[in-house]
Parts: C-alpha cells; structure tokens; sequence
C-alpha cells in the first residue's frame, strides 16, 4: 500500500488511544448522517441537486462545483479544529477526523446521485466508503485481495454480499484511526505555533478532499438515462 500508509498503519496503536471511540458501526451513522443530512448540511442527493440547478443541467459541471465547495469547507474545518495549544488535542483531532470524514462522505454520495446511483443501494453505499480509501489504499487492497473490487464495480455488482458491508467498514475505520495517528505525530510540533497547526491542518484536509472527490469522479461513471427529445 505504499511507505507513507504503511508507515502510517504502524502508529494504529496511537490512534485507538486517541480516539477510542471510532468503531465500524460508527463509520456507518457517519455514512448514513452524510447521506441523510445532519445538523445545517443537507442530505447528500438534495445538495448534489442543488448544484445541478444552479449548473443548469450540466452534470459534470456540478460535479465539479461540488468537489470545489467540499475542498473549500475541509480548508476551514481543518483550519479550526487543528487551531490551538496541545491542551485540546485529545478533543480535536477526533473532532476533526469524524467531521472531516462526514464532509467527504457527503461529497462522494452527491456525486454518486449526479451520476444516476441510488444512494439506498446498499451496494452504492459501500462504493461510496470504499472511495473514501483513496486510489492507493484501495489499489493495495485489492492486490491483497482484501476487497473484491474497485468502488465502480462495487456499485454495480449483481448482489448485495452483506459480509462486504462490514469488511469495507473495518477497511474505513482501520484508515480512518491511522488518518488520527498520523496527525498526531506531525501535529504535536505545529500546535506549539497554533497558526501553524491550523494552516497545516486546512492543508492536508482540502487536498486529501480533492484527492478523494477526483477518485470518485473517476470511478462513478454516468449512469442516467439519457432524455428522448421533446
């Protein structure tokens, strides 16, 4: 899977104590929160609307528009759940992560629905945390045989393998845990200079984000029926 996952894997241990809280079930309600909205975020497909009304029609162009509004808010929610001392550590970066993880999965799923996916579909839901890896981790996994497919196929796979659902989960939650590890090792020097924390933090947000959105771009190919003229 690469040095940088590996190496990341390795400091797992790290992340539990950090976070303890994040299990696969608790992957799922993020999911499902994602897709259903939670709080002031709409639900996935009513926002992906939303910017197909605004792009008039034109699907690749709200796909774009919603790939560049997640970008710009992981920017400032990672600005501000990683501005501050060490005290908050313990409370932020869990904070983040699961919040970082809500704004990506609700990024994938709107795509999903422009690209014509029932994001009811268990299938489809599993396609959209499988994104969620990146192209690296899943290529990996795949290789390891550690999931059955990419996320395209995954959506569109006859049958639904309920035993997929809890693997994929395991797989997120697994990446998820490393995601706090890591951040734990490189923050604790850049919250010494808060700024510095925040900025590294709006970083790496929005351009895993980006990273991720332009996977599931690649990956949920059009599968609207076409409207007969007139």
């Amino acid at each position: 899977m690469g040095v940088r996952s590996s190496a990341a894997r390795a400091l797992i241990p790290i992340g539990l104590k950090v976070a303890p809280q994040l299990t696969s079930s608790y992957v799922r309600e993020v999911l499902e929160r994602a897709i259903d909205g939670a709080g002031p975020i709409r639900g996935a497909a009513a926002a992906a609307d939303a910017k197909l009304r605004a792009a008039n029609g034109d699907v690749d162009a709200a796909v774009g528009d919603l790939i560049e509004s997640h970008v710009r808010m992981a920017g400032v929610e990672g600005f501000v759940t990683n501005i501050g001392g060490l005290v908050t550590l313990a409370v932020s970066i869990p904070a983040n992560i699961t919040g970082l993880t809500l704004l990506q999965c609700h990024l994938v799923a709107g795509i999903a629905s422009l690209r014509g996916y029932d994001l009811a579909d268990a299938r489809v839901r599993n396609a959209v945390l499988a994104c969620l890896l990146g192209e690296d981790t899943v290529r990996g996994l795949l290789k390891n045989k550690r999931l059955p497919s990419t996320p395209m196929a995954l959506a569109t796979s006859p049958v639904h393998d309920p035993e997929l659902d809890r693997r994929i989960a395991s797989e997120v939650t697994t990446e998820m845990v490393a995601k706090i590890a890591g951040r734990h090792a490189v923050l604790v020097v850049g919250r010494r200079i808060p700024v510095l924390g925040g900025g590294v933090g709006a970083l790496t947000d929005g351009y895993s984000t980006w990273q991720i959105g332009r996977y599931a771009r690649a990956e949920f190919r059009d599968r609207r029926r076409p409207v007969p003229p007139g």
